[in-house]
């Protein structure tokens, strides 16, 4: 059998076995080199303070001992006060707010400078605005939504109702919503007004008159009158204006009609028949208050109002809630064909309001004019139909 032996090493002066080496710990036990690893262990045993191994009793109360003492090391750290001084006046709060303890939710506190009267007195109102004013988060929000603005425009085919449509429809296209804007035609309704409506972008209503206009003395009666019974069935919401298409408004006009609670008037600057000179027709106001009217013209002094029918304002509901603004009679309110031209404003403005105790003057003082009534339409002046020349002209100029 072959036999299997351990060559020795040619260098006999090493004092290590083969596999071992010089820097190699003996932690290992054997016969002839006991383990390290015990004595290691003992003297970690007696730096962290254990005494001695006696047995598994002394390692128990060595246990016990140091789970007491830690205990008592961190019970007292809880009651220290960590720099904390108490004042007399801190102990009676920290009282006061235990007894006041309830699980009731409140608002935080702001810090506020809040106007006082020379009583020092300060109602609830006047706390909440200063609060509300204390606070600036950067953007503002409209907590009271704005009233709808309902503008009725009577309008028929003539050669500028292209071009006034248009200006019109711009100028409401950059009043802040909700408006609407009630657009009334005669019977028939074009397709050339329905695509000036479309692409003016603004929330309208194209309506239809269906009177016969051959057989109407004023057809712009008529026309409001159509808007008038939309609105009252609709019960829409909002405060009604009669916007010709002709006439020139700012926007500082339709800002001020959202402020009207009932009925709003103002002055209006007028382009006279002779065209040689501007007059003004409105009311005359000290504050918001009316207090008496501009007139020039002798036939209409006996009018009872004299304002121009784009020179007012009224709030919607007027029409079809009589019992809100205490009506004595809830026959519909219309504009009236058999009266006289020009007295359709004041025989009108009789059915909404009693006196001008009722009625505000916008601006305040009115010292401003907002809109213009020019006439500067041409008449007797012909215009292809839908606005468009079916064949283009040729035109030879001959060269020189």
């Amino acid at each position: 059998m072959a036999s299997i032996r351990r060559t020795l090493s040619p260098y006999h002066d090493r004092q290590y076995q083969n596999g071992g080496g010089p820097y190699s710990p003996k932690l290992f036990s054997s016969p002839r080199h006991p383990s390290q690893l015990p004595e290691i262990a003992a003297r970690v045993r007696g730096f962290l303070g254990y005494p001695p191994r006696k047995g598994q009793l002394g390692r128990r109360r060595a246990f016990i001992c140091r789970c007491l003492l830690f205990f008592f090391l961190g019970f007292l750290l809880g009651l220290a006060p960590f720099n904390h001084h108490v004042n007399d006046g801190d102990d009676e709060d920290i009282r006061g707010r235990r007894d006041n303890f309830s699980f009731e939710i409140k608002p935080p506190l702001v810090n506020a400078h809040q106007k006082t009267t020379l009583n020092d007195v300060v109602s609830a109102d006047e706390k909440s605005e200063a609060l509300v004013d204390a606070v600036s988060l950067g953007l503002r929000f409209d907590l009271v939504p704005r009233k709808q603005l309902i503008v009725v425009t009577p309008t028929y085919g003539r050669p500028l109702q292209a071009y006034f449509l248009n200006r019109l429809g711009h100028v409401l296209r950059l009043v802040p919503p909700p408006l609407l804007w009630i657009v009334v035609e005669t019977n028939p309704a074009s397709m050339e007004t329905a695509e000036i409506l479309r692409k003016t972008g603004v929330m309208y209503r194209h309506l239809v008159c269906a009177r016969n206009s051959t057989n109407v003395k004023d057809r712009g009666v008529h026309q409001r009158n159509t808007a008038l019974e939309h609105i009252e069935r609709h019960r829409l919401d909002g405060v009604v204006y009669f916007a010709d298409d002709d006439n020139i408004y700012s926007l500082e006009l339709f800002q001020s009609l959202r402020e009207i609670s009932r009925f709003g008037t103002w002055p209006i600057a007028m382009l006279a028949q002779s065209k040689n000179k501007a007059i003004l027709e409105g009311p005359v106001c000290n504050g918001s208050r009316v207090i008496g009217w501009h007139t020039n013209e002798k036939s209409k002094r006996l009018r009872r109002f004299h304002v121009d029918m784009s020179g007012f304002a009224f709030n919607s509901t007027i029409l079809w809630d009589p019992k809100r603004w205490r009506r004595p009679t809830s026959v519909p309110i219309r504009q009236l064909d058999i009266v006289k031209e020009g007295f359709q404003e004041t025989t009108f403005i009789e059915q909404v309001v009693e006196d001008e105790s009722q009625m505000e003057g916008i601006p305040p003082g009115c010292s401003r004019i907002m809109n213009w009534h020019l006439h500067l339409e041409a008449h007797h002046f012909v215009y292809p139909r839908g606005w468009l020349l079916q064949k283009n002209l040729d035109v030879v100029l001959p060269i020189k």
